[in-house]
């Protein structure tokens, strides 16, 4: 039987596009397979860490009738990315193997049962669904994902929370040190529903929503999150906790306010960078009426220093930071112009963007 038969492009795109979540080594060998479903003219393609399941539906031609396997997904993939773009490529079953077709070349594949796969249990109790442009959910994640903990103990921070209330989408991540919230409308009302996004599943996302007003249709359960989007479906379960009280964080009533340059800043910030110590990403900022000047220095004794005009009327205050937090931020914003807001040496310094009131980051200075 023929499962499939069409141009190698478009089947490595509908592969590549639910490959991401498949991790090269396993306690279980089929999960490093896809599912490999075929309903007519149809093929669905699902891959599944036992946390995160991606399908996606694809029209690849073949042969009609039904059938289904599981197959090695990277190894699927590497073949198809090594034939020629504007190939015909065809996929056929014989017994407990698959060929793969194009050309002159030839690759006999092992297989492993379908039913063996093991798929994620959807949850029953999914909350209202509602919906947001890709291009909008695209750009509430990039501009906290950076905020988000790696492997720290507290399980609750490893990952972003979503708080979906009245008209108001909110994305938060924090590591403990800093803190990134943005907002979007929403078209409708919705009760309120909060979730926190694994890690893994946020960076997945991130690599799979376009820059298009294409809707993605997100539901909320007790334990599980479903993102419908551009032919695919995306399951993913929690992290249950309880995240901080974002609000209690986000400084309010700092009096001393200075907007500049994204571009400038992050610049000055990056040239800096070069001679802070690795372990040691201390940069200190000093702000006076009319200038900011950026230094830093290492245990070899170098030093960099920076100055940048700027528009400031305010206390001089000298503060520092780790430098990281303060790129990554600026890094992530497409906007070009940021406006700064301190109180004192020892109090958090609030990042806002002009033209974007939902966009908010904290960050704690540091003793250098």
């Amino acid at each position: 039987m023929i499962v499939l038969k069409a141009g190698q492009e478009k089947v490595l795109s509908a592969l590549q596009s639910v490959a991401g979540i498949v991790e090269r080594r396993h306690t279980l060998p089929i999960l490093a397979n896809v599912l490999i479903r075929k309903r007519g003219s149809s093929v669905e393609f699902t891959t599944s860490d036992l946390e995160i399941q991606v399908r996606t539906q694809s029209e690849l031609g073949g042969d009609s009738g039904e059938y289904a396997t599981t197959l090695a997904a990277r190894k699927l993939i590497d073949i198809l990315r090594s034939m020629p773009n504007d190939q015909t490529v065809s996929l056929s079953s014989n017994q407990s193997k698959l060929t793969l077709q194009g050309g002159k070349s030839r690759f006999t594949l092992q297989t492993l049962p379908a039913e063996d796969f093991p798929l994620v249990q959807e949850a029953a109790d999914f909350g209202p669904s509602f919906s947001v442009p890709q291009k909008t959910l695209k750009s509430l994640i990039n501009q906290v994902h950076f905020a988000m903990a790696v492997h720290d103990i507290r399980y609750y921070l490893n990952g972003i929370l979503f708080v979906a209330e009245g008209k108001t989408l909110t994305l938060v991540a924090t590591d403990g040190h800093r803190l990134a919230l943005a907002q979007a409308t929403l078209a409708g009302e919705i009760p309120k529903q909060e979730v926190i996004l694994p890690r893994k599943t946020v960076l997945e996302l991130l690599r799979l929503l376009k820059d298009e007003e294409a809707p993605i249709d997100i539901r909320f359960a007790g334990n599980q999150a479903k993102f419908e989007f551009s032919g695919m479906e995306f399951v993913t379960k929690l992290v249950e906790g309880k995240f901080p009280d974002y609000n209690r964080v986000i400084p309010k009533g700092h009096k001393n306010h200075v907007t500049l340059g994204r571009i400038a800043l992050l610049s000055s910030l990056q040239r800096a960078e070069i001679l802070t110590s690795e372990k040691f990403k201390g940069v200190r900022l000093n702000f006076e009426p009319g200038l900011l000047r950026i230094t830093s220095s290492n245990a070899e004794q170098e030093e960099a220093k920076e100055e940048l005009e700027i528009d400031y009327e305010g206390d001089p205050i000298e503060i520092g930071f780790n430098v990281t937090y303060l790129r990554e931020a600026l890094a992530n914003m497409g906007q070009e112009m940021v406006t700064v807001s301190l109180q004192d040496a020892n109090s958090s310094a609030l990042i806002t963007i002009p033209e974007q009131a939902g966009f908010k980051y904290v960050v704690m200075p540091m003793r250098i």
